[in-house]
């Protein structure tokens, strides 16, 4: 056996870490000659600590592998499954080979490390701390629950079933393994790299505004199944909540193949490179956009108005755009736009201009300040889901003289009077 035999699964992210250490464990005179089974067991302590990985760190390390390698199979395969055909049988092939590195025993490394137990050590490694730094703990718990299941595999058909399944359930590559993204554009080229650590809020925890949740849930569901959907504008109020039913939308659909990625408007220029490079994947991805606004001298909304609908180039079907603004109509309008007599001759051109940005978001979803009685309720809920046991008129009373100074009426007033209340009591 050899990983130069590999067809499908060549060019991993670690793949001079996979050849040396298989030509350890098949026993090669090269291997035994030349390679330092130190360095070796050095760098997978390192990804384990990296991705907080425990137990059989070789295992782990080859589910890693697989659940990061983009390639024509597990790209097929990601959220649909395996599709037969040429493609299942070659991977096959090279999974064969994948699954007699999970047979070797790693232990027997130490026999070329005068007498010391390392590789013992990394065969059942325990960690002092599993939190991962590269993906949530959901995804790490399941890359060593697929190390674990391949590693009982009885034959190939098993082992690839897990593997096609991982891809089906979780994906592949940086969308299989992560929610949300950012794009990095250095003006030369635009390339999208991952978020770590996105905010678990969830719909429920956003008190109030259910109409507008509805809404929002309805025309996601529809993109989610394959039906027809529109692209959504929130707008409204500051602290209302709009910027958290968009995080709220990706946690509650991230393990039916959404996923989210956030551009700035100065990115704009980027986002048709951007979308060439998503549009073949068996994802829907929202493209966030957070705090939209233009002042008059700003033309990137010529960029955005392109995209969205008007464009030459059409946006591709697993494609949405989420915006959230503190304005209604997001490019700030004079009053001298609507003068009969301004310098420009076509007045009412230039209003349109400006007006038929927000027209083709095809869902618009208004999020007002609370009342007083509604700010009262939300300060209620939160308090009771933070534990906090105070007489309620007394409640009301410190949460009403909390919002005087520090911006009013909001929901992000409540979570920061809550907040508040919090510090005191530890």
């Amino acid at each position: 056996m050899d990983t130069a035999q590999l067809i499908l699964y060549r060019n991993f992210e670690n793949q001079q870490l996979l050849d040396q250490t298989a030509q350890l464990l098949w026993g090669t005179r090269e291997g035994r000659d030349v390679l330092d089974p130190y360095i070796l067991a050095n760098r997978l302590i390192e990804l384990a600590a990296n991705y907080g990985f425990e137990g059989n760190l070789w295992h782990c390390f080859l589910a890693f592998c697989l659940a990061n390698h983009e390639n024509a199979y597990s790209i097929s395969c990601e959220i649909r499954g395996d599709q037969g055909g040429t493609l299942s049988r070659l991977a096959k092939q090279d999974l064969a080979v994948i699954q007699e590195l999970y047979r070797k025993d790693i232990r027997i490394l130490d026999k070329l490390m005068a007498g010391k137990c390392v590789w013992h050590e990394l065969a059942d490694y325990k960690p002092a701390d599993s939190k991962s730094r590269i993906f949530n703990r959901r995804i790490r718990d399941r890359i060593i629950e697929l190390s674990g299941a391949l590693e009982a595999a009885g034959d190939i058909d098993v082992f690839q079933r897990e593997v096609s399944e991982f891809y089906r359930e979780f994906g592949v590559g940086k969308y299989g393994l992560n929610k949300a993204f950012r794009i990095v554009d250095d003006r030369h080229a635009a390339s999208i790299e991952p978020v770590v650590n996105v905010e678990h809020v969830y719909l429920d925890d956003i008190v109030g505004y259910e109409l507008q949740k509805k809404k929002l849930i309805d025309n996601t569901e529809s993109f989610i199944e394959g039906r027809e959907a529109n692209n959504v504008l929130l707008f409204g109020d500051a602290g209302t909540g709009k910027s958290s039913c968009i995080k709220a939308v990706l946690n509650e659909y991230y393990d039916r193949g959404l996923r989210i990625i956030e551009v700035y408007k100065h990115q704009f220029h980027a986002i048709t490179s951007i979308l060439e490079q998503i549009q073949d994947r068996n994802y829907k991805f929202i493209v966030y956009m957070d705090d939209l606004s233009f002042e008059e001298s700003e033309l990137e909304y010529k960029y955005l108005k392109a995209i969205i609908e008007g464009g030459l180039g059409r946006k591709p079907n697993n494609v949405l755009i989420y915006a959230t603004s503190n304005r209604r109509h997001l490019i700030r309008e004079k009053f001298s736009d609507k003068r009969e007599l301004d310098d420009e001759l076509h007045v009412n051109d230039t209003v349109q201009e400006k007006l038929s940005l927000v027209a083709r978001f095809g869902v618009t979803i208004y999020f007002g300040s609370p009342d007083k009685r509604q700010f009262q309720n939300i300060v209620k809920v939160l308090a009771g889901r933070h534990g906090i046991e105070m007489d309620l008129e007394e409640l009301y009373q410190e949460a009403n003289k909390w919002e005087l100074t520090h911006g009013g009426l909001s929901g992000r007033t409540a979570a920061q009077f809550i907040t508040y209340l919090l510090g005191k009591s530890v």
